[in-house]
């Protein structure tokens, strides 16, 4: 069994529509803590990290907000490097994906300080692989894993120190089907290993996370894991702020995190992008609730 601590992060600054800062209160409000202490896991509360009130920020543009992230991202790396260090598993609740530049590098710095590196499962419909130079929105939420790889704004890019947070040898998209034309060639020119949605149709989720967790395991001390609520199908999931048709099923998600599970390598878990606002009945926050419990033990028999 482990020790769980969870850190809210109630971030809205990465994306234009708003709600998702509500998302670590969604998770709560479906009874996200006691599911998992019912598997036998310790749970430690670390609240909500303080994040600014975007409407006072002087914001004109999407790029003005990336300061204020930055800095966020800043005091959640020290979060998530203290829970490892005192050998707990930090787990994150997002808000939206940006938070992972910080959640992500602070796992890498505690596992730096002992000589080893972290690989990182990134389960999303989209690759996040923009830098501001690249990004046609702005939106700093689909820059954070450029910035983990250390490329973009030095910002995000340099938290984790000595950086990148990740190689891009140890780095697996899984459940993407929406990549900008930029974000393609980052993958390319960089060596991001990235499973489309066509990947899993032909080849099956199991034979994809097989891979993923190869690639995550190899040479490291363990995985991160950054699920985004839109990997999984907007029939499912609808509380999205950028849903795309066509994701994992239900039972597919399950069995991703089933496999986690089994790897006995997780050593940090991000769930974002859990709108209510955009959400029927917090169908999304209910979703990611269960898919949380497979991935830290949850069996059928």
């Amino acid at each position: 069994m482990a020790t769980i601590r969870l850190i809210g992060v109630p971030l809205d600054l990465g994306q234009s529509r708003r709600g998702v800062d509500m998302g670590p209160s969604a998770l709560r409000i479906a009874n996200l803590a006691p599911r998992l202490a019912d598997l036998g896991h310790v749970i430690e509360h670390r609240g909500n990290l303080e994040i600014p009130d975007r409407d006072s920020l002087p914001a004109h543009g999407a790029l003005d907000l990336l300061p204020p992230i930055a800095e966020v991202c800043g005091r959640l790396a020290v979060e998530t490097a203290q829970a490892v260090r005192d050998g707990a598993l930090p787990f994150v609740l997002g808000g939206d994906h940006s938070i992972a530049a910080g959640s992500v590098a602070g796992v890498a710095i505690a596992l730096a300080e002992r000589g080893e590196k972290v690989g990182l499962i990134w389960m999303d419909a989209h690759g996040d692989l923009n830098t501001p130079e690249s990004s046609l929105s702005g939106n700093v939420h689909g820059m954070p894993l450029a910035h983990l790889l250390g490329h973009g704004d030095p910002r995000l890019a340099a938290i984790a120190k000595p950086g990148p947070a990740v190689r891009p040898e140890n780095v697996a998209i899984v459940g993407a089907r929406d990549l900008d034309p930029a974000e393609r060639e980052n993958a390319k020119q960089w060596g991001v290993r990235v499973f489309t949605m066509r990947d899993i149709d032909e080849r099956g989720m199991r034979a994809v996370m097989a891979d993923a967790i190869a690639i995550a395991n190899n040479g490291t001390a363990g995985m991160h894991v950054s699920l985004d609520a839109d990997f999984v199908d907007p029939s499912d999931a609808p509380g999205v702020g950028t849903p795309v048709r066509g994701g994992a099923t239900y039972r597919e998600a399950h069995l991703a995190m089933e496999m986690i599970h089994d790897a006995k390598t997780m050593v940090g878990l991000d769930i974002v992008e859990v709108n209510p606002v955009l959400d029927s009945h917090n169908m999304t926050a209910e979703l990611a609730v269960a898919v949380a419990r497979s991935a830290f033990g949850l069996r059928i028999l």
